[in-house]
């Protein structure tokens, strides 16, 4: 007996195919810089095991009794200095990252952009890519270092979204770029040109990573190192200004021992040793957000004045400029290949 095919039926919907997508993803923002809408986010947030390696039956009870209670208040606030007409810079910036990308690589993809926390919604956006037809799509975390609480967790929420879906795209993951020449190469051009900009020439130039518990480290997640490199070799482009290079670890959260030098002491620790002039750059973060914008430029400011600094700049992200976006399309297009 020989099959034949069935002809559909008439009212059979129309069924986009073939296409291909690419879904920026980075870590995420609360939807308003209110205290209500920080408290949905950091609830979301702090409640990845990924993020917080504390049993939930231990962690749950101080979150919902205790953190959620107290410090959204004071997030917001710092949330409402950095805000933008057009919201959260995070978003803002994400947003344009994703148009300008798509810009690049022309109509043969389909580019959209998610957060990990908040919205828009990885799982939605995937949904969405999939709508249109894309049934490939390169899921493309923005975490130049791997992290289990950072690239690991987008695809946890991916795999999640995946597991509901009866019909599945095929799914590439951006690999962490932090030696990548291109990523490199933008970091130096970029913040060079910011150093030749400045009113003041910096004696020590500080990069700033953000912070993770010393204990990952000891469990195998190979971020420390991951940042390290990168710090290196970016201080191998930049050799040639004379400035004094360090490294440090923002964002400490919590009672255990994280990551060190930490930033805030490092800042403290080089003004009150004599530094005058201070530039700060935070490589890890492909975006300004709140850890950028409010921690090192506001925050690290007073903290550089208030130990006997005189200048300071923080300088910032790759963001959607030139160097950033070219960097981001010839990663991107190498892990396309073969698709396009």
């Amino acid at each position: 007996m020989t099959w034949q095919p069935q002809s559909l039926p008439g009212d059979h919907p129309a069924v986009l195919s073939g296409g291909i997508g690419v879904l920026l993803v980075n870590l995420g923002t609360p939807d308003a810089a209110d205290t209500g809408s920080v408290r949905r986010y950091l609830g979301e947030f702090l409640s990845d095991r990924r993020v917080v390696e504390i049993p939930a039956i231990a962690w749950q009870p101080i979150l919902r009794g205790i953190i959620l209670n107290t410090r959204p208040k004071k997030s917001a606030e710092a949330y409402r200095k950095v805000w933008r007409e057009d919201g959260s810079p995070l978003a803002a910036i994400t947003r344009a990252q994703a148009e300008k990308l798509q810009a690049r690589l022309g109509d043969t993809v389909r580019v959209d952009w998610a957060m990990r926390y908040g919205t828009p919604a990885i799982g939605d956006r995937l949904q969405a890519l999939m709508d249109a037809g894309c049934e490939r799509i390169l899921l493309a975390p923005l975490y130049p270092q791997y992290c289990a609480a950072t690239t690991a967790t987008v695809v946890d929420k991916a795999a999640d979204k995946l597991r509901e879906m009866r019909w599945q795209p095929s799914l590439r993951t951006l690999p962490p770029y932090h030696d990548d020449p291109a990523y490199i190469e933008a970091l130096a051009s970029d913040i060079g040109a910011q150093l030749d900009a400045l009113a003041f020439s910096p004696e020590v130039l500080l990069l700033s990573f953000h912070g993770m518990p010393e204990r990952t480290l000891h469990l195998g997640d190979p971020y420390h190192c991951h940042c390290r490199k990168t710090a290196r070799l970016l201080g191998d482009k930049l050799a040639g200004r004379g400035l004094e290079i360090r490294t440090s670890f923002q964002s400490r959260f919590g009672r255990a021992k994280w990551l060190e030098p930490a930033t805030d002491a490092t800042i403290a620790e080089l003004a009150a040793g004599g530094t005058r002039r201070l530039a700060i750059a935070a490589p890890g973060f492909s975006a300004d957000c709140l850890e950028t914008l409010e921690e090192l430029a506001i925050q690290g400011r007073e903290q550089f004045e208030a130990a006997g600094g005189e200048d300071f700049a923080a300088l910032s992200c790759l963001n959607d400029g030139d160097a950033g976006m070219a960097m981001l399309e010839t990663i991107v297009r190498r892990e396309l290949a073969g698709w396009i």
